[in-house]
Order: structure tokens, then C-alpha cells, then sequence
């Protein structure tokens, strides 16, 4: 099928072997790629209970048919997983260069099944996949060993020209349960644990190259689309904003609304508001837009900090969601401190959102009596050395690196323990933003803002925070057209840029399918429904659907805001219905694949 280059590699780590297949027509045709291959292949080749660091988990890297393309916003790579964070579904998306590169492999995806007996890298290009050893890697931080493996390209393989690397930090080697995958240094496909997946196998790192070009249907066609997109676009007051502030501007934002969470969930806001926000990162730091390959938004801050302890101190953030972990829940009083946290987390390989929520939660056990600390809010070399001992699984950080699940329960601290499925929710507080509190609660990889951003329309006054009744199917349709993001795969931030008729023109283009809207609604609906399925096999019930009691019961003080338990019940039961599904979350539509 145009679009694709219609190949999976399977690489069988025990064996140290690997074999390319074809994708079945009725696959792409029903799935697309992104999210609807790997979901497909999850499914396909995962056993059913599977524990998530057992060599019979696949770890699978997959792109869509946008990438490789002139296609805005298509320079995107997923990876999906049992999480060993939740055991549910996982998925975890990065920007940068790599998505290119596997696609100039002459890639759809990567599956790797097994464990290597000692540690490994893997290098794939033109057709060819080498096993390196790397115990001279294993131990080192994420940008020394991408370093080590590009310089080791650009010395034996000529050939290789702009390799795409991931790797995983110590945090991944230990098997932190909240260790990410790196690239490009400041790009992370951050959520559920696909690190501590990676290093289960013992593959430090993956290197992508080759010079393949997958075939379109109308590449001049696509060209001249990308062209009068930006033309479009490229002014239009998102990509401004983006682009002169970065994510941090939702700083003010949530401030106002009153949603910003704080002190680990019991505020909404922070008095040192100015000093963590976007005018503070600019004020601290000297800060150069950065973007990904095929971007015209550059959310991205490249930071450096101008004076003070970490006075030269480089990095590409922070972004919103770090300054809201460590900013809000953790209450550090400056910007250039954040980054400093930000930077020890990215070369740890450790998920920031989740580090941040880890180390509040402790610092508020702590207070409780619940476990025994002298960490306190704001405290930010005390705050470190937490991160640094979870990444090493030292002390309390030992029990941490299990997950906030395990850390509630071993401390007695269950009730207030703030997740949804094992995750910990983003920086937007459901109990303000009632549609958070759906996206939340229905996400398929736990507490998660990203499959649907509802908090826009929340936020932006499209949709009243309060509302209960009719917010549901609302958000689903939202949500469908998130969900074809991710099989194509494009960035979220270009979200308000790709409505269904642009779905329609470039899968056209793309792959000279002529699918309506309802094709198009389809793909996504069985996409989801694909991965509903997968967390029903893997246990999921209705309570897990639900938020934290805590946020059901406790209202924020500074607005009186909450969400009660009938609400979220009313949400969950309209929802369930929108998408089709019985009274117990289960899909009745059949989407299945051999």
C-alpha cells in the first residue's frame, strides 16, 4: 500500500536474529500506522497477563504515513508496550529526528521480543540489523551514551549519515518503573515506563539509518500541500504563541483558572507564580526557539541558564508539565532550579511528570507521618537527590522506583495518593476542568492530557469547566480525531491545523485512498476500541475508569472547586455510551484482526 514501506522488523534478542515482514493490506487499510500498527501488533504478538520486564513483552517502535513526508508536524515516532508502570496499554510519543530515520531504515516498525543474556545496541540500516555490545555503555547517562554510539557510527560507518539514536539512562537499567527513552538529548517518549521495558532486554540503545524514500501516491501533490499549509498556518495565533513563549505560557494560564496543580494537590495555585513562568524561563535563560524536523511552531525553549549556581547550564526546557511537577507539586521557587531538576531527570532517563509527583507524594507522606523524611516542599538539592536515588533505587527510592501504586501502598498512604491506572495525572486540575477529569479517568495509559487536550476547549471558554451533562460525546469526538493524529503520526500542537477534511486530503495524497470522514472516524474508532480490548485482557474494570478518591472528595481552597463522585460516574456512564460500548466499558463493535 502507498504511504507505508509495509515492513516490520522482528528482532528476536535471545536468538539474536531478526526477519522482516510484510503488514497485511487489510491492516493498513483498518489501522493505518502509529498507534493503529502498534496497537495491532501489541495484540497480535503479546501473550495475554504477560508481565511487562519479561522477555515475552514486545517492545515495539512504530511511525505512521505521514513521516518521511513534507507533512508538518509529521516528524513524530510512538512506541507501545505493556507498561510496567500500570500493566495496561502503553503508549509513549517523541519528537526529533528519529521517526525520520526509521523510515529511511525502509521501516513501519520495530518489534523486539526477548532479552538479551548481556547488555547490547542495536544498529539497523539498509536492510541489515548488528548487535554491538555495550557493556562499556551500560551505567553511562543518556547523552554520553548517544554520544558514544553516533561517534562510533561516524567513525565505522560512513554510510550512516544523520543517524536516529534512542537510548535509555541508569533509570532504564535498574528498571524504574517511570524510566523513558531518550533522543536528540531533550526529546523523551516519557510516560509508562518504556525504559525500564528497554532494559529488561538490555539494549542501551537503537541506531536507525539508511537512505530508503517510501513511495506516495502524489508527492508533488504533497509538496505543494505542505507548502500552502504553511502559508496558512505559520501566522495563525497558536503557532505564534508556541513559538514566542513555548509550553511554559500555560503557566499563567492554569494560574488564573485557579487549576494549577500545587503542594501536591491541595492547591490550585502558587504565590511564586512569576518566578516559574514563561517571562521567568526568558528573563533566567538566554532562549532560542528549537524545533523538530518539519515544525514551524518551535515549541521548544533551548535554555541556557544565565547566572547563579547553574549559570551556563544548557538544555531544551523546561516544559510546562516539569514546571508544574516540580514548580507546583514540589513548590521550587525558581525557574533556573527547575531546570537544573529537569536537566538530572532527562541524563537519569527518568519521566519528569512522574519523578515530580513521586517526590511530592513523599514530601507529603512525610508530613502525614506516613513515612519517615526530613525532605520538605521547595527543598531542591533534597528534591535531587530523591530523583537521583529512584533512578539508582536507593533508600526510599527503592520502594519509589516501583510506582506511585506501590509506594502508596507500602507506606500505608493510599488515600492520598493522586493516580489513575498507576499514572499520575498532568498539570491540569480536574477538579477545575471537569472534561480532565473524563480524559483522566478513560485514558487508555492511565491519567493522561494528551489523548484528548479537552483543557483547551475548557480553558478557551468553548466548553463550561462546570458542565456535566452532553460533555462526554463532545469529548469523544475530540478524541477521535486525537486518536488519527497518532496513526499518522503527527504532533499534537498541530491539532486545530488538521480537521477531517485535511485527513481526508492527505491520506489521498499519501496513500491515493479517497476515504470519507466516516472511513477516516472508523479507523479511529477501531484504533481505540483495539486498545480497550487490550486493557480488558489485561484486567481493566470500570474502577479503574474512575480518578483518585482523594480528588474526589477534597475541593481546592482557593475557589471551592471539586468533582463529586456522582459526576464522575455521570461522565463515565455517557461516555461509555458515545463510544458504543456496555454499561461495564466493554466495546461491542467488532474490529477484529487476525
Amino acid at each position: 500500500m502507498l504511504g507505508y514501506n509495509n515492513n516490520v522488523l522482528r528482532v528476536d534478542l535471545c536468538r539474536r536474529a531478526s526477519a522482516t515482514v510484510a503488514i497485511p493490506e487489510e491492516v493498513l487499510q483498518t489501522r493505518m500506522g502509529g498507534k493503529g500498527l502498534g496497537s495491532y501488533l501489541l495484540l497480535k504478538h503479546n501473550p495475554a497477563g504477560v508481565d511487562p520486564l519479561a522477555p515475552d513483552n514486545n517492545l515495539i517502535f512504530a511511525i505512521g504515513p505521514a513521516t518521511g513526508t513534507p507533512l508538518w508536524g509529521s516528524c513524530r515516532h510512538g512506541i507501545y508496550t505493556k507498561s510496567p508502570l500500570t500493566g495496561f496499554y502503553s503508549e509513549s510519543y517523541s519528537g526529533g529526528t528519529v521517526a525520520e530515520r526509521i523510515s529511511a531504515a525502509g521501516l513501519d516498525a520495530l518489534v523486539l521480543n526477548g532479552a538479551a543474556d548481556s547488555p547490547v545496541w542495536i544498529e539497523i540500516g539498509n536492510g541489515e540489523v548488528v548487535f554491538h555490545p555495550a557493556d562499556d555503555l551500560w551505567g553511562l547517562e543518556t547523552y554520553a551514551a548517544e554520544d558514544a554510539i553516533k561517534d562510533w557510527l561516524a567513525k565505522n560507518r560512513q554510510e550512516a549519515k544523520k543517524p536516529g539514536v534512542v537510548v535509555i539512562g541508569p533509570a532504564g537499567e535498574n528498571l524504574v518503573k517511570i524510566a523513558l527513552i531518550n533522543n536528540d538529548y531533550w526529546r523523551q517518549a516519557g510516560r509508562t515506563g518504556v525504559g525500564a521495558v528497554m532494559g529488561s532486554k538490555k539494549v542501551k540503545g537503537i541506531a536507525f539509518w539508511g537512505d530508503h524514500k517510501k513511495l506516495v501516491a502524489d508527492a508533488q501533490g504533497l509538496k505543494e500541500f505542505a507548502g500552502e499549509f504553511l502559508k496558512l498556518n505559520r501566522d495563525a495565533p497558536a503557532s505564534q504563541a508556541f513559538k514566542s513563549k513555548g509550553t511554559p505560557m500555560m503557566v499563567d494560564l492554569l494560574h488564573k483558572a485557579g487549576a494549577f496543580p500545587a503542594k501536591y494537590w491541595s492547591q490550585g495555585r502558587v504565590a511564586h507564580q512569576d518566578k516559574i513562568n514563561a517571562g521567568a524561563l526568558h528573563t533566567h535563560c538566554d532562549v532560542t526557539p528549537h524545533p523538530c524536523l518539519k515544525c514551524f511552531m518551535a515549541c521548544g525553549r533551548l535554555s541556557t541558564v544565565k547566572e547563579g549556581r547553574h549559570k551556563g547550564l544548557k538544555l531544551d526546557g523546561p516544559e510546562y508539565e516539569t514546571i508544574y511537577t516540580f514548580g507546583g507539586l514540589c513548590m521550587v521557587d525558581a525557574i533556573e532550579e527547575i531546570a537544573y531538576i529537569n536537566d538530572r531527570c532527562d541524563r537519569l532517563g527518568l519521566d519528569t511528570m512522574s519523578a515530580g509527583n513521586l517526590v511530592a507524594f513523599t514530601i507529603e507522606a512525610g508530613k502525614r507521618g506516613k513515612v519517615e523524611t526530613n525532605l520538605d516542599y521547595g527543598d531542591v538539592d533534597g528534591i535531587v537527590a530523591l530523583v537521583e536515588d529512584i533512578a539508582y533505587r536507593r533508600g526510599l527510592g527503592k520502594v519509589l522506583a516501583q510506582g506511585i501504586r506501590h509506594a502508596a501502598k507500602e507506606w500505608g498512604a493510599e488515600d492520598i495518593a493522586v493516580h489513575v491506572k498507576g499514572m499520575e495525572p498532568s498539570g491540569y486540575d480536574p477538579r477545575v476542568l471537569k472534561g480532565m477529569s473524563l480524559a483522566y479517568g478513560t485514558s487508555d495509559r492511565g491519567a493522561c492530557h494528551l489523548r484528548s487536550t479537552f483543557y483547551k476547549f475548557e480553558l478557551g471558554g468553548l466548553f463550561d469547566p462546570e458542565q456535566i451533562e452532553g460533555k462526554a460525546a463532545a469529548f469523544a469526538d475530540w478524541e477521535d480525531r486525537h486518536i488519527m493524529m497518532d496513526t499518522m503520526i503527527l504532533c499534537r500542537f498541530y491539532r486545530d491545523f488538521y480537521p477531517w477534511d485535511v485527513f481526508q486530503t492527505i491520506t489521498r495524497l499519501l496513500t491515493g485512498e479517497d476515504m470519507s470522514e466516516e472511513a477516516l472516524r472508523s479507523v479511529s474508532w477501531a484504533v481505540h476500541d483495539d486498545t480497550r480490548r487490550f486493557n480488558l485482557r489485561e484486567g481493566l474494570t470500570i474502577e479503574d475508569d474512575r480518578l483518585p478518591s482523594r480528588l474526589l472528595k477534597e475541593v481546592l481552597p482557593e475557589t471551592g472547586k471539586g468533582i463529586s463522585e456522582d459526576q464522575m460516574m455521570q461522565m463515565l456512564k455517557e461516555y461509555y455510551k458515545a463510544r458504543h460500548w456496555d454499561a461495564q466499558g466493554q466495546p461491542q463493535n467488532m474490529h477484529d484482526l487476525d
